[in-house]
């Protein structure tokens, strides 16, 4: 398990990643996780005292990777950009899998269930751990219409994700 200590950070202007708070691994720490591997990967361990499970790293092109930190995260480690962290990290080798309420709605609307799984298993993740960060289940249903509704309409996570904020910058 790999443990160093690093400042939150968030981008300024950044394309898809503008705004995100995050963290980074760099390459020594990357190389002595998963050697050799410059593609996105899942690792598990700690933030903090804060116990993280299939957390995806994403390759920067230096050999340093990323860890966004989701708002959830922030909130339950009560930091934000520009305080130091703890992290212990490891491979995380667990498949992620979609929940049966999710396969349901999938198997009812075929044109986003084609789509779904015409996504590289790393686009999938990223609408599986998006759909599990909520919970209550208004919550749970209004991110399940909004996924398929992405889905249909031939949308990966991305897309989905830039389409519901100017949503909801349009209705501000």
């Amino acid at each position: 398990m790999a443990k160093f200590t690093t400042q939150i950070k968030q981008f300024g202007e950044q394309g898809e990643k503008t705004g995100w708070t995050y963290i980074q691994v760099p390459v020594d720490i990357a190389q002595e996780i998963f050697p050799e591997n410059k593609k996105a990967f899942r690792v598990k361990g700690k933030l903090d005292q804060l116990s993280i499970k299939a957390v995806a790293l994403m390759p920067m092109g230096d050999g340093s990777f990323i860890m966004p930190l989701n708002a959830t995260m922030r909130k339950d480690i009560r930091k934000r950009k520009g305080a130091m962290i703890e992290v212990q990290i490891i491979v995380d080798k667990v498949p992620l899998t979609p929940t049966p309420e999710f396969l349901a709605c999938l198997e009812d609307e075929p044109k986003a269930k084609e789509f779904f799984y015409q996504l590289k298993n790393s686009h999938r993740n990223y609408y599986i751990k998006w759909l599990s960060a909520v919970k209550g289940d208004d919550a749970i249903a209004k991110r399940m219409a909004q996924a398929i509704d992405a889905l249909s309409n031939g949308l990966d996570f991305a897309g989905m994700y830039h389409s519901l904020k100017a949503a909801r910058e349009k209705r501000r």
